[in-house]
């Protein structure tokens, strides 16, 4: 009985450490293949798919593997695309928001199965991401005024994301794996 026991959590781990890895790589490549640099300012970021992805791996997976893909596969995006001073940012903020998005749309046993409770955590995450980029763009360029310019494309992002990831992530949770 112990072996059961046993092989059945080891099973289960190397499970979520499989669907951990997988989100990792696809909020990278996400954020890496399918992203417009916008022309607001230096600093006015990017219009990318990774949020999106970001918010359906929290809706489907929950916080932890939303955290985990949030903060390492944008993180990763960072460290080789060339906007290497944001990773540490991009780690905290990302993470975060994953995580946020995954608490909520899986508090009271929802699982992400509500779409109200799954577009609300997306929109609450919002706030969270933008003071955490603010307040690391305002340390990195010393100035409370410059950080302002990446607020307009950080909104575009979360709006397109949150308009993808819905609807996708209702799709995906009528299909027999998440049942």
């Amino acid at each position: 009985m112990q072996k059961t026991s046993t092989a059945t959590y080891s099973s289960t781990r190397t499970f979520e450490l499989i669907i951990a890895a997988m989100s990792i790589a696809l909020v990278f490549v996400a954020t890496l293949l399918l992203n417009i640099r916008l022309p607001i300012a230096a600093n006015g970021g990017l219009v990318h798919l990774g949020t999106a992805m970001l918010f359906i791996i929290a809706i489907l997976f929950g916080p932890k593997t939303g955290a985990i893909a949030g903060a390492i596969g944008m993180g990763f995006f960072d460290l080789f695309s060339g906007w290497t001073l944001w990773a540490p940012i991009s780690f905290v903020a990302r993470g975060l928001q994953g995580y946020l998005v995954g608490k909520i749309a899986w508090s009271n046993g929802r699982k992400g199965n509500s779409i109200g409770f799954n577009i609300l955590a997306c929109i609450v995450s919002v706030p969270f991401m933008l003071v955490i980029y603010y307040i690391g763009e305002a340390i990195m360029f010393n100035s409370l005024i410059v950080p302002a310019a990446s607020i307009p494309g950080n909104l575009v992002q979360n709006g397109v994301g949150l308009l993808v990831a819905i609807p996708v992530a209702v799709a995906l949770k009528k299909t027999p794996f998440f049942k």
